[in-house]
């Protein structure tokens, strides 16, 4: 009886949310999962915060920052569901815990960086496109700041490497934007196109990162290839809180911006904005959780509050 079964009601809502423009990709999967499971159990009437809980503990796999992530989910969908079935119990807001936990990012270092390009191109086999491509990706991952995804999803009409522009289309919170390159990136890229074309004269795929094949590179692809660079690269012996990931190089990215604007003497309040367009972002809160006190940017803030308090450059 698909009229009462809460995968009918999870359907109608991702049509509905869908519809206004949320790609509710990772959370719409989820949801279904949690549909399947309240239909599994046989489960009646409205969402309750038992059902809810049940449901975001049952993964064995998880965590409890996991669990609480995975309730998190839920509440929107007990909102909505509100309006329907006012028996619909809302799971109040950290009830298994905080659901987002930041870690502590790695902030790469120029040299950092440099071992990191430079050890993608040993990745085997040594013939095949693997470690240009690794190389190209994770070099424009460092000087922009993209997400991996938005990355790898680039199409080869995405980039204009006579401009140096990128064009990020449809992406998190469904915007799309430009991203001018520095003309070293630009430079880069084409190298990579002029090696990619040469083993692969007829690709399969139109995006501009591809395997040997023509196929598109993928982000798990990416993924293990960053993990047998960091395990050479002897990162892996870190403690895992401390092991360089590869969405660090967002982070870094931010950071070294920033502290590159401090030493210019630009206002970094007045540049925020530019930068958290430049990222993506809806808003330029969504920037801050990109931003790290790393030793470097202190010792400017430490200066300058500093010369404040004696009232040199600055007004007490």
């Amino acid at each position: 009886m698909k009229s009462w079964s809460m995968i009918s009601k999870v359907d109608e809502y991702l049509i509905v949310r869908r519809a206004l423009g949320v790609q509710l990709r990772i959370e719409g999967g989820q949801l279904l999962d949690f549909a399947r499971y309240a239909d599994s159990i046989k489960h009646r009437g409205p969402i309750t915060v038992e059902l809810a809980v049940r449901w975001a503990r049952s993964s064995e796999r998880s965590s409890p920052l996991g669990w609480a992530r995975r309730l998190e989910v839920v509440r929107p969908f007990a909102r909505y569901r509100l309006a329907f079935d006012p028996g619909t119990e809302i799971p109040p807001r950290n009830l298994l815990g905080p659901a987002h936990r930041r870690k502590q990012p790695h902030i790469y270092t120029p040299k950092e960086v440099q071992a990191l390009l430079a050890a993608a191109t040993r990745l085997k086999p040594p013939s095949s496109l693997r470690a240009a491509t690794v190389q190209a990706v994770l070099g424009l991952l460092a000087c922009t700041g993209l997400r991996p995804a938005e990355a790898l999803k680039l199409a080869r009409t995405d980039v204009d490497v006579e401009t140096g522009v990128l064009t990020i289309r449809e992406t998190k919170f469904c915007k799309s934007r430009f991203v001018p390159l520095h003309s070293s990136a630009t430079r880069a890229l084409r190298r990579y196109a002029r090696i990619r074309d040469g083993k692969v004269p007829d690709p399969i795929a139109p995006h501009f990162f591809i395997v040997d094949g023509g196929a598109p590179f993928t982000k798990s692809k990416l993924r293990t290839a960053f993990i047998r660079i960091r395990r050479d690269l002897g990162w892996w012996a870190a403690p895992r809180r401390q092991r360089p990931r590869l969405y660090d190089l967002r982070h870094s990215f931010a950071c070294l911006r920033l502290l590159r604007w401090c030493a210019e003497g630009v206002d970094v309040h007045c540049a925020l904005p530019t930068l958290s367009t430049y990222l993506g972002h809806v808003k330029v809160s969504d920037t801050y959780w990109y931003l790290t006190g790393i030793p470097e940017l202190m010792a400017i803030t430490a200066g300058r509050f500093e010369r404040f308090i004696h009232g040199v450059g600055g007004r007490r």
